[in-house]
């Protein structure tokens, strides 16, 4: 799934007619047609139950589509066995951050290489000092390498954010997906961590999309803005598209 190829710029994600119906009739997403640039930060909104983390889970199929296509770097991401590669390729930030608290933060930022194991391994991972060094450098950049060997639960929740973004760039991907990642913090880390992605997506070019309850972070920080609505998607525009009249057609 790598896009070493691509530049920034190039089309990356390509999402068509993708429906997702589930068993109790619930349809979470309707027809949804969309096209994501590499290096693009990209910015859902929505209110609860419009679809975006339906949408945002189905890229690396923690959801799987009911119908249509999504194509990640000219690969059909939708079905196949490529999902060990798909995942491997696209990072997910969770809001509730997903760490596994009794391990210290360094072993959890070294999760992020499970991927890049085979067999046994991926049971009993062994990591070697390039793993180790991807990882302490990845805290570093985080700004949290001298918590690299204490509990995760021992750290605040915005220092929880920080070592689940660190896992997600250990990883190398060339796309991070994250789901609310600012909904559990107050508003002054959650700008904190809003800057966090933003820089790494200027300095590495990783396609980022974030999905965002609060309208005026969106209008802040993406590149473009999808809204939708009852699982359509109503509104695709540029941040300073984003009117009192695409207010009111996306939470009205």
């Amino acid at each position: 799934m790598s896009s070493g190829a691509l530049q920034n710029g190039a089309t990356q994600i390509v999402v068509r007619k993708l429906s997702k119906v589930y068993p109790n009739g619930l349809r979470a997403l309707d027809n949804v047609n969309v096209t994501i640039k590499k290096g693009e930060f990209v910015a859902i909104i929505g209110s609860s139950g419009a679809g975006k983390s339906t949408f945002i889970r189905s890229i690396n199929r923690l959801v799987q589509p009911t119908s249509g296509t999504i194509t990640i770097n000219g690969k059909n991401a939708t079905s196949g066995g490529n999902l060990r590669y798909l995942r491997r390729d696209v990072a997910m930030i969770f809001q509730q951050f997903n760490l596994v608290k009794r391990l210290s933060v360094l072993r959890n930022v070294l999760m992020g290489r499970l991927g890049y194991k085979g067999g046994l391994e991926q049971i009993y991972p062994i990591f070697n000092s390039k793993d180790i060094d991807l990882a302490l450098a990845s805290l570093q950049r985080l700004g949290i390498a001298e918590k690299a060997y204490i509990r995760a639960d021992q750290l605040s929740g915005g220092q929880q954010q920080r070592v689940a973004i660190a896992r997600a760039l250990t990883q190398e991907p060339s796309i991070m997906l994250a789901d609310e990642p600012v909904a559990s913090l107050d508003p002054e880390t959650s700008i904190v961590v809003l800057d966090i992605l933003k820089r790494i997506n200027r300095e590495d070019g990783i396609t980022t999309i974030v999905n965002l309850h609060q309208l005026d972070l969106a209008k802040e920080y993406a590149d473009r803005v999808l809204g939708f609505k009852g699982g359509k998607l109503v509104f695709e525009g540029a941040p300073e598209d984003v009117t009192r009249e695409v207010y009111e057609r996306v939470y009205r």
